[in-house]
């Protein structure tokens, strides 16, 4: 494939609810592009962007895919997501590297909680869009209702340029509004005498949007009510490449129609990488921002977006190149790490296919394997002109499960081969929680962890199972007390003497654990005072109620007796140990448990629903505060109700919700779930 000019590039993204086409539509263009000999299908397996084992056995788009193709003397670079919420987090990378999308829609289905939030997604990066009603041969396909919907949810901005001749099993043709032609089997037909009105209508509508982008354009067409062809097309390009018009074409890409069309639209109306004219930087160190040219003869500036593990070549890295020239056999300066990298053989990515390239330009994505310190997210730069891009802004992971190995050998593959997932997939996290020693495994809902369970066995060949987590509670006290802790064992031989008296106190939450040695006149002697800490420390970090961690305790020792013979470190740290205990159970012990901040942002419709359900989770109400149409509703929830919170709310919902949370404090459990806890404690000893 030859290098291409800035201009001649168009990178672009293709989003939009689960099933709606996106890959089927990616093939088809590839298709019509020669850049593959046969058209590639979802549904047997074939194709080329769906080629990861899981995708193929789901027949879904788990992976954002990249393939290059040539089509009229352009390059463009397909960057295909996945539609479920799941794997959000390949839409957000994908969305950084591109200038512009495609929101793909049913015919039938219209516009779901998908469309949405990728009409959201693209706002975020506010990218110029074109959208495609794709399986206009569908049945039940309606092409005005889906307009209509649109129009209604994203504004008048939403102007249909194509309408279809025909709808579901009907389909078979395209009219272009703008040009005011019909095609029909690659060749020209006349408008049908049904769609004249509508054509007159929306070239209307869009006359009039051209015009009020324009005071001498709106001037024009006040006086004269029309626009010369060359002005409507002119300011229509201008217009879409600003965000400003949203064009709906329409087609099927099964039945590969209206395919070139939108092919030609996304060479006229979608923006070239150097529109921009400068990307911006920071200088690491120096906190200043800089600005570089897009352009190949600037000094290099590229953007890490993907990581794969791949069979045959190993660790593969995607970047996007915003400014200069990277080439193959070479090195380049990894300025989020603070190193350097040797590059080998630099790669084209097209699905599952490598196709070696000498260099990648600026505005062109490009793939080099065997990185040794890059990862997602890391800016690619010279040494001597080290910059900084801004990064991916992943979500964080929602769903939380801990990680139990089939086999009891697998423990240690299971944490390698997690690390080893977590450098494709920044949406997860592994960690061992120190409390419950589980291995707790992080992620953007049910289907995500199980993809990755599924990637598990077959990359790394370890079966696991997922469970609840253990809630990481605490155990502390509200009394005061004294008491005796006494060791003392004689059989024949060296006996053991161990004699403590502990004054056990609270502490205010957080504070941790204090320890006060007030023994005077040697009561008990100063070598064996660590070791009567240490038997406290170590009772504390057992647990005495229920197992878990004692905290916010004040421990004082202030008298004990020994013997100058049979007693010992150990014999203290018995004693000690023996006294907490003890002491503990008698100085009004309780449970705290983690309570989470919890901000959850939901449509006004959803309102009465969430605050009902947070209540039945025990959570308390912070507050409310209206924000565009949706609200966001803070509370402080117990973190043993919000483990599956993320389908819980994806259900009341219908997926239109989304939360954030972390840790707050800690807090006493009600008495009543207290004992339940401590009864399945003891059960389970």
């Amino acid at each position: 494939m030859k290098s291409y000019a800035m201009e001649k590039l168009r990178n672009f993204i293709l989003v939009g609810h689960g099933g709606c086409g996106k890959t089927m539509l990616a093939e088809a263009i590839l298709y019509n592009a020669k850049a593959t000999d046969r058209f590639g299908q979802v549904d047997d397996g074939t194709s080329v962007m769906d080629h990861d084992p899981e995708e193929v056995k789901r027949k879904i788009s788990i992976n954002t895919a990249v393939a290059p193709c040539e089509f009229k003397d352009h390059k463009f670079n397909i960057l295909d997501t996945p539609g479920f919420f799941d794997f959000v987090g390949e839409v957000k990378s994908a969305s950084r590297v591109v200038e512009a999308g495609i929101l793909v829609v049913c015919a039938s289905s219209g516009v779901e909680v998908g469309t949405e939030k990728s009409w959201d997604f693209l706002n975020e990066r506010s990218l110029p869009r074109l959208i495609f009603i794709n399986k206009m041969d569908r049945e039940n396909a309606n092409f005005g209702k889906v307009v209509d919907a649109l129009r209604e949810k994203f504004g008048n901005r939403v102007i249909p340029v194509q309408l279809p001749i025909g709808e579901a099993e009907n389909f078979k043709g395209i009219v272009d509004i703008i040009n005011k032609k019909a095609w029909q089997d690659g060749k020209e037909v006349p408008i049908p005498a049904e769609l004249s009105g509508e054509v007159d209508n929306y070239y209307q509508m869009l006359t009039e949007a051209v015009a009020e982008s324009d005071e001498e354009l709106l001037d024009k067409y006040l006086e004269n009510d029309a626009l010369s062809p060359e002005e409507l097309l002119t300011g229509f390009r201008q217009e879409t490449m600003k965000g400003e018009i949203v064009p709906v074409l329409c087609g099927s890409a099964l039945k590969n129609l209206g395919i070139t069309e939108l092919m030609e639209a996304i060479i006229e109306t979608l923006p070239s990488p150097d529109a921009a004219g400068t990307v911006k930087a920071e200088v690491p160190g120096k906190g200043e921002t800089v600005e570089l040219k897009a352009s190949r003869d600037e000094a290099l500036s590229a953007l890490v977006f993907k990581t794969m593990a791949d069979p045959f070549v190993g660790k593969l890295t995607l970047f996007r190149v915003y400014s200069g020239v990277v080439k193959s056999d070479s090195h380049f300066f990894n300025s989020s790490r603070n190193q350097e990298e040797r590059i080998g053989q630099l790669f084209l990515i097209k699905g599952k296919n490598q196709i070696p390239v000498s260099e990648v330009g600026a505005g062109d994505i490009g793939a080099v394997a065997k990185l040794q310190v890059t990862a997602t997210g890391d800016t690619l730069c010279t040494k001597d002109r080290p910059v900084v891009l801004p990064g991916i802004d992943f979500p964080k992971p929602r769903l939380v499960m801990a990680v139990y190995p089939k086999g009891k050998s697998d423990e240690e593959k299971i944490s390698s081969g997690l690390y080893r997932l977590v450098e494709e997939d920044p949406t997860i996290t592994v960690e061992k929680d120190t409390t419950t020693k589980e291995l707790i495994l992080a992620g953007l809902g049910d289907l995500h962890l199980e993809v990755i369970t599924s990637k598990l066995q077959k990359k790394f060949g370890v079966e696991v199972d997922l469970k609840t987590p253990k809630v990481p509670y605490r155990e502390t006290i509200r009394g005061t007390t004294k008491v005796e802790g006494k060791h003392k064992k004689q059989s024949g031989g060296r006996g053991q003497y161990g004699h403590v008296w502990l004054e056990i106190e609270p502490l205010p939450t957080g504070t941790g654990f204090e320890f006060v040695d007030k023994i005077f006149g040697g009561a008990v002697p100063k070598q064996y005072i660590p070791a009567v800490e240490k038997g406290v420390r170590e009772t504390m970090e057992e647990g005495i109620l229920a197992g878990y961690p004692v905290v916010d305790i004040k421990v004082t020792l202030y008298d004990g007796s020994y013997h100058s013979v049979d007693s010992s470190e150990m014999a203290f740290k018995i004693a000690s140990s023996m006294a907490l205990k003890k002491g503990f159970m008698d100085a009004q012990p309780i449970l705290l448990e983690p309570i989470m901040k919890v901000k959850v942002v939901v449509p006004e419709e959803y309102m009465g629903d969430i605050i009902g359900d947070l209540n039945k989770k025990r959570g308390r109400i912070l507050g409310m505060e209206p924000q565009n149409g949706i609200q966001v509703i803070n509370a402080l929830v117990p973190q043993a109700e919000m483990f599956q919170y993320s389908v819980d709310l994806r259900s009341i919902t219908q997926g239109r919700g989304d939360f954030e949370m972390e840790f707050d404090h800690y807090e006493e459990v009600p008495p009543n779930l207290a004992e339940e806890i401590v009864a399945n404690a003891k059960a389970a000893e």
